[in-house]
């Protein structure tokens, strides 16, 4: 999916970009030679049937409906989270403890994440200038960087159009 294209249009299929989220997880899978367990895909399926973020408790009440399984314990979902997030097939919002699908995870990581605290839709986009400023300012402090995480919180432009 290209991050450009407006999730919330009207000409976004859904069902299109939860498929092909899943088959470039798959396809990374086998190149990296780990396995996208029924669990890990369940998981990361959840994630994807919306552009909002999830927490851990919330897959685990969406699996318990959504399976012939009975309440999957916590620590079972968050190794299958854990695995998604090693891979780069999901981002952790730390901001709401919750976590939602990454659109591009062949690509380094250095987006943003744009949070609408309306409606909670949540948007993966490039931003290269402000990482190469927070590179530059580590550098010129003598700092080395581990993680980077970027969350930006707003109205989406359907909620901002909603309010006035």
């Amino acid at each position: 999916m290209n991050t450009s294209e407006k999730i919330s249009d009207s000409a976004h299929n859904h069902a299109d970009c939860i498929n092909a989220a899943l088959r470039q997880a798959e396809s990374l899978c086998q190149s990296k030679g780990v396995r996208l367990t029924k669990l890990r895909r369940q998981v990361f399926e959840l994630i994807w049937q919306s552009h909002n973020p999830l927490g851990a408790y919330a897959l685990m009440d969406l699996l318990e409906q959504n399976s012939e399984r009975k309440r999957v314990a916590p620590p079972t979902v968050y190794r299958a989270l854990d695995f998604l997030l090693e891979q780069g097939l999901i981002h952790k919002v730390h901001s709401l403890n919750a976590f939602v699908g990454c659109s591009h995870p062949k690509r380094e990581h250095s987006d943003a994440l744009f949070i609408c605290l309306n409606c909670g839709f949540t948007e993966e986009v490039p931003s290269n200038s402000i990482q190469q400023a927070i590179n530059l300012s580590a550098s010129q402090n003598r700092f080395t960087v581990k993680e980077k995480v970027l969350e930006i919180c707003g109205l989406c432009s359907k909620c901002k159009g909603a309010s006035l």
